[in-house]
């Protein structure tokens, strides 16, 4: 997936998902964030990791020479990228 250079760090961490199953999984930690269960929750794929928060996602790439070493997207987008 080729994303805008804003957001190109998704990209990565949306390529190391294995299987629908896993994408299912992570949609719920986000649903359960958007609808106040739990304040933030963060996932680490790799040597990427992932800080959802209410209102936006944060990836952070740990093992990059170049920058952008860090992303920012909105919460409900970062669910319609992980739904593509």
């Amino acid at each position: 997936m080729i994303l805008p250079e804003e957001i190109c760090l998704f990209s990565g961490f949306i390529e190391n998902i294995a299987t629908i199953e896993q994408v299912d999984e992570y949609i719920e930690y986000i649903e359960k964030v958007i609808n106040g269960t739990n304040e933030n929750f963060e996932i680490e794929l790799y040597a990427t990791s992932l800080l959802i928060k209410k209102d936006v996602t944060i990836v952070e790439k740990f093992i990059r020479i170049e920058v952008p070493h860090e992303n920012t997207i909105e919460t409900k987008q970062f669910i319609e990228l992980l739904l593509v």
